[in-house]
């Protein structure tokens, strides 16, 4: 599990050390919070032959779906559901069918006893009135008139008391509505650049030393670009260099006027103590924020949008930060390990938006699931070593062109 972890931020390595010292150890019982995050696909193929050879339980929390689907034998999920959380035998893949099929019965259920409350209300509110309206006897009845209308308005009566008896049976037995599902709903991540003025950014022998092997390459107005590479290959430094926050060794060449948008692994904001919904205010300008609320973005809960960013979690912190870059697209996004603690929901509906629309997009990822489907370019980071042809020459990056529509991926 070292890799080339000496590149790496201090925290993901004591991070990577304490989960070898656990594996190592083979315990009875093991408690894991996201134990693939930081790893590249070596590192994770390690951990899941390790955890499923283990003798005893383990329980793990976890937002990597091809980590899921490669070692859980059931799944419990905390999302909202008719009888709360919720356990699934099999896989991530078995989980998805009967989430689905779930998700469905829940909203059938809703939609047929809502549709039976408004019967219900309806002959509760029916009055003799409206069932016999009033009129005088024809001649020929007047005789019985009185037994007549006693005996309609003693149906009536039973009518509306089994209606109202049923209608608060099902008030305080009814299934709740289903929660709407937080959905990322941006339709466009970039904004569009002219096509015909050449690439937005061009890399030429670009490098880091101690970061970054050289890298040559460029981003077009529409580029899909995925980063791939193990650990400190230098996939964020690479990002770094794109967004102009990182000056490199080498040329690198940038459209005049080019807006830039970079989501960082590790998300910070300056004040804490400040709302959600200000901090989003503050950073777009009111009329921005007014034009693209927040909540429309489908990133946030609105029971969140008071809290102090200080009080959210790691994900809420990034959802944050990515609903901030959307709101005002930039030409060109660059996203670092974009799907790191965003729910497995969010993340297909992060990958259906990378995949169209205007501007440019690159990002850095190990997620193994989004990498099977990705259908864009691809640059393959390695260390010097690793990048030497036949005769010994260095090798710039690896850059693999798209994926025709539909073809898959092997992770």
């Amino acid at each position: 599990m070292t890799g080339r972890s000496g590149r790496c931020p201090p925290d993901q390595q004591r991070g990577r050390l304490a989960l070898a010292a656990l594996l190592v150890r083979r315990p009875a019982a093991l408690l894991l919070d996201e134990p693939t995050n930081h790893l590249d696909d070596r590192a994770a193929g390690f951990v899941e032959e390790q955890l499923r050879t283990l003798p005893g339980v383990v329980v793990v929390a976890s937002h990597d779906r091809a980590f899921l689907d490669a070692v859980c034998t059931d799944l419990i999920d905390l999302d909202p559901a008719m009888q709360g959380p919720v356990r699934y035998g099999g896989n991530y893949s078995a989980y998805l069918a009967e989430k689905r099929a779930e998700r469905d019965r829940w909203e059938r259920r809703w939609a047929e006893e809502q549709e039976e409350l408004a019967a219900l209300r309806v002959s509760a509110e029916v009055t003799a009135h409206r069932v016999a309206p009033d009129r005088g006897p024809r001649d020929n009845e007047k005789m019985g008139y009185g037994h007549r209308a006693g005996r309609v308005q003693s149906q009536i009566s039973r009518r509306v008391r089994n209606a109202i008896r049923r209608l608060e049976e099902l008030e305080r037995s009814q299934v709740g509505e289903p929660p709407k599902p937080l959905r990322f709903e941006s339709t466009a991540l970039a904004a569009p650049a002219a096509e015909g003025d050449g690439p937005l950014v061009s890399l030429a022998d670009v490098r880091v030393p101690g970061r970054l092997a050289p890298v040559s390459a460029q981003v077009s107005a529409t580029d899909r670009l995925l980063v791939t590479g193990g650990n400190g290959a230098g996939k964020s430094t690479l990002l770094a260099v794109l967004a102009g926050r990182l000056t490199p060794e080498g040329e690198v060449r940038r459209r005049r006027g080019l807006t830039v948008g970079l989501l960082a692994q590790n998300t910070v904001f300056d004040r804490p103590e400040r709302s959600v919904r200000a901090t989003y205010e503050l950073a777009l300008g009111a009329e921005r924020a007014e034009a693209v609320p927040l909540g429309s973005l489908g990133l946030m809960h609105e029971a969140d949008l008071d809290k102090p960013v200080g009080r959210l979690s790691v994900g809420q912190r990034r959802r944050l930060a990515l609903a901030l870059l959307v709101a005002r697209p930039p030409q060109l996004l660059l996203l670092d390990e974009p799907t790191n603690h965003l729910s497995p929901r969010l993340c297909d509906e992060l990958e259906a938006a990378l995949g169209g629309g205007p501007g440019a997009i690159v990002l850095a990822s190990h997620d193994r699931w989004l990498r099977k489907r990705w259908q864009g370019r691809e640059i393959r980071l390695g260390s010097d070593h690793e990048r030497l042809d036949s005769a010994g020459h260095k090798l710039l990056a690896r850059v693999t062109p798209p994926h025709p529509q539909g073809a898959g991926r092997n992770g």
